[in-house]
């Protein structure tokens, strides 16, 4: 009965999808303000109808509902219960409803948090909103229904994908479907604007938050992604340029450059035209990471289906969402011209600059993910395209971006000369020449590479500080530092924080690919090596047991370096699904990570032990998330989530566009 309540709960959904797609946007076009207020408690309708299917999933789970297709796959009787609830996402069908709900959820904050816009602009936003769902909601239904029964039902189901019985599940998924359907806010709100006829200052002061909110969890998403990796692969490494990594990757790319170009069309009105195509293109991103990770094709620890039905379905889908909001654009852009005049040197001109980098970026990676999939549907041929094509590629664009990163939020508005910007980032440049000049003095000329990228990472924090002692009058005659501390804005401390974050991977990324050590060992119980300033003795072989699995344990005994500690590291077996996992022991360190990793060997009653040593390593994440808490500062700006004044009452067409 639970089942289908779940499913009658998603075809109400799909109803209201439909009067919310509809009759609002019908509404604002001809001005009938009943349909035009029906957008927002269509909005909270669809997502209540939506939480109860997915809490109608939940439940199938715990209690190991075998009738329904879907739980039967992914779950059994000895799946432990806070991987049973993790479970309902763990697989194509509840990896999909979520992706539903948590877009149900951004519509509602959209109706919630929107009291200040113009009622016609809520009822555009949130229409096109509701046509989204729908497509994703046909999706569902008809190709992805998570309450299929099965019948007569199993005694017993499958398994939840060992890989996937992790915290992990529990918090990657979640965050990284926060950004990449956030994107969708970015997408209603240009597409509203292109309905409209009408991109202002006041559409970039909306517009701005939702963006930079799916850009932070976006942000999380991929970091957590990337540690899960780390431990549970048991590979050692952090980033692979695996395509479905690659496919959260791109969208994190443009909406960091659609956020800087935001701020452009907010403060100068330029850009405009850019702006909304940047918005429609970084939708489109996230749409094309569904379609990798559940068209079948390409495989990946990642991916969730290999239907090629679905493929069609979503491919289709891009379509008509991206074609339709093309086809907008290509009538409206050409009306949308800018009198907005910038030198070459401002902070406009950076600010596009930056863009360019950012959108060639993505593009190297965009060709490097998609050029195997088109060789094997023209020829039929496998290749796979690795991090030396990325290393020859990616990073000669990133290093420059990385580099005026620094640059912008030092520029002036309009114009500005190379003399003044030069003198307010003397200490960033001479900080990170002597950085650089240590770090060739330290490990040597054949480390040159690996000493400018510290420099680089030093160079965005010092700068990021220097962007406060800036606004603080540091050295100024007559500065009220104290008081202009007190009354920096929270959006301006976001701006330092953020920079300084992507100062700490960059320093993070640099270490561990120049510095890792590792080793590959057979080892006898009792057994001493050294590797990287340690005694690492095998003390022990056994057996373990989990919940739900068998395990062969190693357990090590580390000395040197401060006080001596243990690492477990096992080789688990789940009898349900016949699959082996690597459970690595890490020690994370200030300055590093020791990582053990422990295989098969052919020597009985011994280990073959993958030892690494990746310095630095943690400062990746730590980077990462400190650019996530520069959102969240610039989020708590009350000037950032409330700054979105009511247009006057009298339309003006727009007639600008970008340069």
């Amino acid at each position: 009965m639970i089942p289908e309540l779940g499913n009658f709960a998603l075809i109400l959904a799909l109803c209201v999808a439909l009067l919310q797609g509809a009759l609002p946007l019908i509404g604002a076009h001809t001005n009938r303000q009943p349909w035009i207020a029906l957008a927002r408690p269509a909005a909270v309708a669809q997502a209540l109808l939506l939480a109860v299917a997915f809490a109608c999933l939940t439940t199938a789970f715990v209690q190991n509902d075998f009738s329904v297709v879907y739980v039967a796959q992914h779950s059994n009787t000895l799946l432990p219960l806070q991987y049973r609830i993790a479970a309902v996402w763990g697989g194509h069908e509840g990896s999909l409803l979520l992706w539903v709900l948590i877009l149900a959820a951004w519509t509602v904050a959209v109706a919630a948090f929107s009291r200040s816009l113009p009622l016609q602009v809520v009822a555009r936003v949130l229409g096109v909103m509701g046509w989204v769902s729908v497509g994703f909601l046909l999706f569902t239904l008809l190709t992805s229904n998570p309450f299929d029964r099965l019948l007569p039902a199993p005694a017993e189901g499958r398994d939840l994908n060992p890989l996937l019985q992790d915290p992990g599940l529990a918090f990657h998924p979640p965050f990284l479907y926060l950004g990449y359907v956030g994107l969708s806010m970015a997408f209603s709100f240009a597409v509203a604007a292109l309905i409209e006829g009408r991109v202002d200052a006041a559409w970039a002061r909306w517009v701005r938050p939702w963006t930079l909110a799916a850009w932070m969890f976006l942000t999380i998403g991929i970091a957590l992604g990337s540690w899960w990796a780390y431990y549970e692969l048991g590979w050692g490494g952090f980033w692979f340029w695996d395509p479905v990594e690659n496919a959260s990757f791109m969208p994190w790319l443009l909406a960091a450059a659609l956020l800087h170009s935001a701020i452009v069309v907010e403060k100068r009105e330029a850009l405009k035209s850019w702006t909304i195509l940047l918005a429609i293109m970084t939708f489109s991103l996230s749409m094309i990471g569904t379609f990798l990770v559940r068209s079948g094709v390409l495989t990946s620890v990642h991916a969730f289906a290999v239907d090629p039905e679905r493929g069609a379905y979503i491919l289709v889908f891009i379509l008509i969402a991206t074609g339709s909001a093309l086809g907008l654009y290509a009538w409206r852009a050409p009306a949308m011209r800018t009198g907005a005049m910038f030198s070459p040197l401002s902070r406009e001109a950076g600010i596009t600059l930056n863009n360019l980098f950012l959108l060639a970026a993505t593009a190297t990676v965009f060709l490097g993910t998609f050029y195997p999939v088109f060789i094997d549907v023209l020829s039929g041929d496998k290749i796979s395209v690795g991090p030396p094509y990325y290393n020859l590629t990616f990073v000669p664009l990133f290093i420059p971006l990385l580099v005026l990163v620094a640059f912008g939020p030092m520029l002036n508005w309009k114009r500005d000369t190379a003399r003044a910007v030069l003198m307010r980032l003397r200490w960033p440049i001479g900080v990170s020449v002597v950085a650089a000049a240590a770090g060739v003095a330290v490990f040597g000329i054949a480390d040159v590479g690996a000493a400018l990228g510290i420099a680089l990472g030093v160079w965005l924090i010092v700068a990021a500080f220097m962007l406060l002692a800036r606004r603080w009058g540091i050295g100024r005659k007559g500065a009220e530092t104290g008081r202009l501390i007190r009354t920096t804005p929270l959006a301006f401390w976001a701006v330092a924080v953020a920079h300084a974050g992507l100062g700490v991977t960059t320093i993070g990324v640099t270490a561990i690919t120049a510095w890792t050590d590792s080793e590959v060992v057979t080892m006898n119980p009792g057994q001493t090596i050294e590797f990287a300033g340690r005694q690492i003795t095998l003390d022990a072989l056994g057996p373990g047991r989990g919940p739900n699995y068998q395990a062969d344990q190693a357990r090590f005994r580390v000395e040197g370096r401060g006080q001596p500690f243990l690492m477990v590291s096992e080789k688990r077996f789940y009898p349900s699904s016949q699959t082996q996992t690597t459970e690595a022991g890490i020690r994370g360190e200030a300055m590093g990570n020791l990582y053990i990793s422990v295989g098969e060997s052919a020597t009985p009653g011994a280990a073959t032990v993958r030892l690494w040593w990746h310095p630095l390593v943690g400062w990746i994440w730590g980077g990462t998330m400190i650019m996530a808490f520069g959102g969240v500062l610039s989020l708590s700006d009350r000037r950032t989530r409330l700054a979105m004044p009511a247009r006057k009452a009298a339309p003006v067409k727009a007639t600008e566009a970008a340069t």
